[in-house]
């Protein structure tokens, strides 16, 4: 079939006209026509022949280049009880930036037999308007020759940073093969994964490929560089992906004095048609253009107060003040002297300053539940080389460069959060009701129950950052239009206040139900190859480094929190013998045997002492309490609280939701709110940590629901979508946190207890989706 002839139908339910596959947008009703293009994966070299249409939908371009010609209805997806083939893409949902996620299968009937193709989305293509002829962008050892020391030292970055990832999850050969990285631009692109076989590489195996599909092309400056990170992955000094990344980074560091990035900044933020006021909020404030140089700081942040909390707009503008505060101490000092790594995590540490003022805020004012405000955020900050984006909520931010636009941060939604787990693909997943949901946000709970993401970009190319609210990225809005409306600011040198009231028009005139907050931050780079490579002693010092801690002459003051990371390093760093003494080798074991002894002596002990001995009278000599067992109030900071105790909380208390069938806190937990009145058994309990202060052990209880009053009822939906709390649903908390807040006895002794009456542990179950009407629900 020839191109011309293939027809791609509106998504437009209500409209479904035929269109040639070159239109962008329907001929009948101007919709945007995606042009969605897909990569097959299946047993063979390609999955069909071209000019094909394999079931009734998908256009073959060529080998197994698929074009979706019905982009409006939902991909047939695999049988729930078997995606174990496709676990990994869907764990590394993360990493799509890099790894190409799964947008659904195919089955064809062959010769009498079932074969199944997995299509994954987004693939590395080479398309622009005009141009019929689709092509997969280059691999790395064909583009390596031809890109500059900056590039070639970005490319192996990202592999660094990509090897634990992969290799958690079985897949870490794909970083192996030349044919399946593919290079767009300063982006490395994985083609698809390959899973490892019975003995998984180890990182040594890195440093083999490097040196023979990469090595005698690298460019002089880092030549040396990159032959001696071989030779320390081939003997073992380099040993983990971090080590490696931290090694690449001092080569980056070297190389990045020989660029220099200009950086422009204007925000712009809107009520909307819909809307009686604003509850977003920006850093710089709205119209102001920012410049660095010669500005000093290159910082841009967008928030959207929870639609429907009152005090939106005041959670909004309480984010800015704090952040735009905290984030002004970490970047007081020398780029070379701040460890990227601990500036990640005093960022996040600085959304937790900020979650916790708003949350003083809520409780101060006696907010609770849906009456609580709050706020996302998304935060793009410019240093040297480098972009650190942090975020929190459904705000995205994008990377638009002339080969693309790619959505940098995952929305901490219900939807996300299902393909994150491995549960559903992504498209399935957003389709479904309340699917656009917030798991979280700031303000809404204590920091502890908080998990902002953080992470870094290098910038090589001249790109544009753009942070959004959900008024402008729903529907697709961005994807629909970069290459229109973005793309020019790169390309023809567009202003960028043109640019940004362009965004805002289109966001208010094709969605138009929110407030729409935009932030353009764009990057201009000024490079020159270095004319004397850089030291491979570099390799040997990042090394040794990497794993110390990093002692500091000067420390960042974030008060009030106690978690900050970042340290100003010294010029120089010294590199420590690495010969351990003889008494380190001895105290751990006479730490563990004390350890054990305690542990036994206090347990011996604890079986002995009932938990009520404060009462001096006991049950069989006192008529009053014969049969029954009196809750003791908890007010020590580390009682003896063993599994099969009942306790009841006296106040609300904040805990962390436990999946089906388990019993340990999950790695991403879900926050919860026990009212009062609630009674939980006690299932497990386990050692965490011991607090210096009091020196008493901190446990993690693992509980049940053995009874819970009932909640009055609301006037809305919430618009952040939690666990639902029933009878038999499982929550864990530290035991440092029942100080004061809950009573306690051994639910054996109380015959007629809730506890004792739920004969079987009932599974707790997530909230039934159902519609809501939530600004933040998704559409396709």
């Amino acid at each position: 079939m020839e191109k011309d002839a293939v027809t791609v139908y509106c998504p437009n339910e209500l409209c479904q006209a035929a269109n040639p596959m070159t239109n962008r947008f329907c001929q009948q009703c101007s919709t945007p026509i995606p042009q969605r293009y897909l990569w097959g994966v299946g047993e063979g070299k390609n999955v069909g022949n071209a000019g094909e249409i394999l079931g009734d939908r998908y256009y073959v371009v060529k080998q197994s280049i698929l074009l979706d010609c019905k982009p409006g209805l939902l991909p047939q997806i695999p049988d729930l009880d078997n995606l174990q083939t496709l676990r990994p893409y869907l764990r590394l949902f993360p990493y799509r930036l890099h790894v190409p996620q799964v947008y659904g299968v195919l089955w064809l009937e062959e010769n009498g037999q079932r074969r199944e193709i997995i299509l994954l989305e987004k693939p590395p293509l080479q398309l622009r308007d005009g141009d019929t002829e689709v092509r997969l962008h280059p691999s790395i050892d064909t583009a390596w020759g031809q890109a500059s020391s900056m590039r070639q030292l970005h490319w192996l970055w990202q592999i660094a940073q990509l090897w634990q990832p992969l290799a958690s999850e079985g897949v870490v050969s794909s970083l192996l093969d030349p044919l399946l990285l593919r290079t767009e631009g300063g982006i490395l692109r994985i083609l698809q994964l390959r899973a490892d076989g019975e003995k998984p590489p180890r990182l040594a195996a890195l440093g083999e490929f490097w040196r023979v599909h990469l090595l005698h092309k690298c460019q002089q400056a880092i030549a040396n560089f990159v032959d001696g990170i071989c030779q320390s992955l081939d003997n073992g000094e380099i040993h983990s992906g971090e080590q490696l990344v931290a090694v690449l980074d001092r080569g980056l560091q070297e190389i990045g004095r020989h660029q220099s990035v200009n950086v422009e900044i204007i925000t712009q933020t809107d009520t909307g048609p819909q809307r009686q006021r604003n509850e977003d909020a920006c850093y710089p404030p709205s119209g102001t253009r920012l410049r660095k140089p010669p500005q000093s700081k290159a910082l841009a942040i967008v928030c959207d107060g929870i639609g429907g909390h009152e005090g939106g707009n005041v959670a909004s503008n309480l984010a800015i003040e704090t952040i735009q505060t905290q984030v002004q101490q970490l970047t007081d000092f020398r780029y070379d002297h701040i460890d990227p790594n601990l500036l990640l995590a005093d960022l996040e540490a600085t959304t937790g300053i900020a979650n916790d003022k708003i949350s003083q805020r809520n409780d101060s004012e006696q907010r609770s539940g849906r009456q609580r405000m709050g706020t996302t955020l998304v935060m793009a900050l410019g240093i040297a080389h480098e972009m650190y984006i942090t975020h929190v909520g459904d705000s995205r931010a994008y990377l638009i460069t002339q080969h693309g636009c790619y959505q940098v941060t995952i929305d901490d939604d219900v939807a996300s959060r299902e393909v994150r787990l491995g549960y559903a693909l992504y498209h399935d997943a957003v389709s479904q009701p309340a699917s656009g949901s917030l798991v979280q946000a700031l303000g809404m709970g204590s920091s502890n129950s908080l998990h902002p993401t953080a992470q870094r970009f290098i910038v090589d190319e001249d790109c544009v950052f753009l942070l959004c609210s959900d008024g402008l990225s729903d529907f697709d809005r961005v994807e629909q239009n970069w290459e229109t409306e973005i793309l020019p600011i790169i390309n023809e040198n567009k202003d960028i206040g043109t640019v940004i009231s362009r965004l805002v028009e289109i966001a208010n005139t094709q969605n138009g139900h929110d407030n729409v907050t935009v932030a353009i931050v764009r990057n201009q780079v000024n490079y020159a190859e270095p004319s004397e490579p850089i030291s491979p002693q570099l390799i040997s010092l990042a090394a040794a480094t990497s794993n110390e801690y990093k002692q500091s002459n000067v420390t960042v003051n974030l008060n009030p929190t106690p978690n900050q990371r970042t340290q100003v390093l010294p010029d120089t760093v010294q590199i420590k013998s690495r010969k351990i003494p003889f008494y380190l080798l001895i105290l751990p074991l006479f730490l563990l045997l004390a350890g054990a002894v305690y542990w036994v002596v206090s347990s011996s002990l604890g079986s002995q002492t009932p938990l009520n001995s404060q009462n001096n009278e006991s049950p069989a000599n006192n008529p009053s309490t014969t049969g029954k067992t009196i809750p003791t109030p908890l007010n020590s900071p580390s009682p003896e609280i063993l599994p099969g105790y009942q306790v009841e909380t006296r106040t609300e208390l904040q805990a962390n939701f436990l999946p089906v069938s388990s019993t340990n806190p999950p790695s991403s937990p879900y926050p919860v709110t026990l009212p009062q009145g609630t009674v939980l058994k006690v299932l497990d309990r386990k050692l965490e940590q011991d607090s210096p202060e009091s020196s008493q052990q901190v446990y993690t209880l693992s509980m049940e629901i053995c009874q819970i009053p009932p909640l009055p009822p609301v006037s809305k939906p919430p618009e952040i979508t939690l666990p639902k709390l029933n009878v038999g649903s499982k929550v864990s908390i530290p035991s440092d946190k029942l100080v004061n807040k809950v009573s306690y006895s051994n639910s054996a002794d109380l015959s007629n207890s809730p506890c004792s009456k739920l004969s079987s542990t009932t599974e707790g179950e997530l909230i039934p989706k159902q519609p809501v009407t939530s600004d933040r629900q998704q559409g396709l």
